[in-house]
């Protein structure tokens, strides 16, 4: 079984290998390296990562863990954990966890650091917890919205 990994928040520059541009990277105690990029590229890489990982019984229960005590920011009267449906912001924070936890052995503190950062980066003012209610399900992420339901079409 894989140590749980510690994620640091820090910013580096691409000659130190977080890429082309100013980015927030978090290195493991292991020496890898998870970097967010652009919101566009981050929630493309995070919807694919919702489709293709698979977690183990016990690796889901430690996304439960990390996302059921926080609300969803889009319908805050549901968690993260489960959300009120599919849409392209949900599919990406839950891509990112399965990411962090099966890549990278993230324990529940880090999941959740990194998806309050997520949220953070998508949505500097934040979410208003009522998005789906409102109408905003195929308003940009960046704007308090869900940022549309389908994956082909992903309003940032």
């Amino acid at each position: 079984m894989r140590r749980p990994t510690l994620f640091v928040p820090l910013l580096a520059i691409a000659a130190i290998g977080c890429g082309a541009a100013l980015v927030a990277c978090a290195a493991s105690a292991d020496g890898a390296e998870f970097a967010f990029t652009t919101a566009e590229q981050d929630t493309q890489r995070f919807m694919t990562w919702e489709r293709e990982i698979e977690l183990t019984e016990a690796q889901e229960q430690v996304m439960k863990d990390a996302l059921a005590p926080m609300p969803a920011p889009c319908c805050s009267d549901n968690s993260a954990y489960t959300c009120c449906c599919p849409c392209n912001l949900a599919k990406s924070w839950w891509g990112l966890s399965k990411h962090l936890i099966a890549e990278h052995g993230a324990g529940v503190g880090e999941v959740r650091t990194t998806v309050q950062e997520w949220f953070s980066r998508l949505s500097p003012d934040g979410f208003s917890g009522d998005v789906c209610g409102t109408g905003g399900c195929n308003r940009a992420l960046r704007n308090n919205g869900c940022g549309g339901m389908s994956a082909t079409k992903v309003n940032v």
